[in-house]
């Protein structure tokens, strides 16, 4: 089973409060594990203050800087001072991690002088730390029914509005957090 490039949405009954009604886009799972980045949970700054925060020196006039006033994102309880942008693939960087051919996770700080410049991806989101989990944790966290899996959209992650996440992955699975159940079947 690899479920890079899908979605991760938690069970209403998830305990984790990190975790609670979130859903997370899987970057990478394999046989070392698994790390995915939490798309549905903003924290209390914007990107464009974050980056005036960190100082980020801009070498391109920003031309759109209303796609910088999002929120920037808890991605995760794992390193939680250090950046991932997911973003559609528009440019080559440094440390970028290539998912699917329309979609990169970026560490480094050359993409965030670029956000809301023209030379900025298309689309992006910006978080704070990430979901990790060791060889077969997830595994476990499956067959526990901790999550539902479904492939990622694109239009959930850049499109759809923060608070409306969890409900859409779920639409998309073609059910209403009243549908689900906690028990696990058994013959």
């Amino acid at each position: 089973m690899n479920l890079t490039n899908y979605f991760l949405v938690a069970m209403p009954t998830m305990e984790d409060p990190n975790f609670k009604h979130s859903v997370i886009y899987v970057c990478e799972h394999n046989d070392e594990g698994a790390m995915g980045i939490i798309i549905n949970q903003p924290i209390e700054i914007s990107i464009v203050d974050m980056l005036d925060q960190i100082d980020i020196e801009r070498t391109q006039p920003l031309i759109n800087p209303i796609s910088i006033e999002a929120p920037v994102l808890n991605g995760g309880p794992v390193a939680e001072d250090r950046g991932f942008v997911l973003h559609t693939i528009q440019a080559d960087y440094s440390s970028s991690t290539t998912i699917t051919p329309q979609l990169a996770v970026t560490t480094p700080l050359d993409i965030l002088a670029q956000l809301g410049t023209q030379q900025a991806p298309q689309q992006f989101i910006v978080a704070l730390g990430y979901a990790g989990w060791d060889v077969g944790q997830l595994e476990q966290e499956l067959a526990n029914n901790n999550w539902l899996t479904i492939e990622a959209d694109s239009d959930i992650i850049f499109s759809t509005p923060i608070d409306q996440r969890w409900q859409q992955a779920l639409a998309k699975l073609g059910i209403t957090p009243a549908n689900l159940s906690s028990d696990i079947g058994h013959a």
